[in-house]
């Protein structure tokens, strides 16, 4: 399926996939629905397998589709990643870089950094993709990613930021309406914001100690953003960086040392692109801003 017609193909099974409808997909590869119709159905002859069952409620994917899948997902981010390679030249400060970083780190921390970035290199576009998924850079699924785990891949370049400590937090009208907790056991009492179904953050607090199941939580999301946007509401007492509330004047600690949390920051790419220097730039960038991130 090289050609440009199977990838239209291809592209087309992925959408309707994703979307869950023939109308899904045509609004996001942006074609008409009979069109999106008719190149499942050519991908359907050329497989010689049904890839839909069809019903009042939209398509769902057959076992045939759901194994193509994956193959068709790298397919895809190997034609991405042609396409951000034909952007510029190698050695040229132009073209696309694509950054993955998780929903905290990509919405919260990175946005003033890459501006910083963009004003000094103009010619550089950035696609920035959000996902607490550890995203494949063997598939080439992006260039850089800013992870909270240790990357085990070979041919992967990493650099060890720091450690990022987590504590609890409230904004300071919370604690002027309802007080200042000083032990854990006093959390029962309080507003306390949490995940809904998060077994990694369950498994991290029950390691301090924290009686984490859902019930303690007032507010259940398993958003980071949505926990910090309640947080800052004053909703209630939730985690944050340490290194992120340094920043917000509103917040303030609550129970100072009372967890011991911390996320590892990596900062990783492919070594097949330590010689493209739009790569390259934006990775020593965001190496630079995050270990000043960490320590001011």
């Amino acid at each position: 399926m090289a050609s440009t017609e199977n990838w239209d193909l291809a592209r087309a099974f992925l959408a309707v996939v994703e979307t869950g409808s023939l109308s899904g997909a045509a609004r996001t590869l942006g074609l008409t629905q009979p069109t999106i119709g008719r190149q499942i159905g050519e991908f359907e002859t050329q497989l010689g397998v049904p890839l839909f069952t069809r019903s009042r409620h939209g398509v769902r994917p057959t076992q045939a589709a759901l194994d193509l899948k994956p193959h068709v997902e790298t397919m895809a981010a190997a034609m991405a990643a042609m396409k951000r390679a034909a952007s510029g030249e190698a050695d040229d400060a132009r073209g696309t870089v694509r950054l993955t970083a998780s929903e905290f780190m990509g919405a919260a921390v990175l946005p003033p950094m890459l501006a910083r970035f963009q004003d000094e290199h103009r010619g550089i576009a950035v696609e920035l993709v959000l996902s607490n998924r550890i995203t494949d850079l063997l598939r080439h699924e992006a260039d850089i990613a800013v992870r909270m785990v240790r990357p085990d891949q070979a041919a992967l370049v990493a650099r060890h930021i720091g450690r990022l400590p987590v504590s609890l937090y409230a904004h300071r009208d919370y604690v002027a309406r309802r007080g200042m907790p000083t032990t854990l056991e006093d959390l029962t009492t309080h507003a306390v914001i949490g995940f809904d179904a998060d077994p990694w953050s369950a498994r991290a607090l029950a390691a301090q100690g924290v009686p984490a199941t859902r019930d303690l939580f007032k507010l259940r999301t398993d958003s980071d953003m949505a926990q910090l946007a309640a947080l800052r509401a004053g909703y209630g007492i939730g985690g944050c960086q340490d290194a992120f509330a340094r920043r917000d004047p509103n917040l303030v600690p609550v129970m100072p040392g009372a967890l011991d949390l911390a996320l590892d920051c990596w900062l990783v790419m492919h070594e097949d692109l330590r010689e493209s220097r739009r790569v390259r730039l934006l990775f020593d960038h965001l190496a630079a801003e995050l270990t000043a991130y960490l320590r001011n």
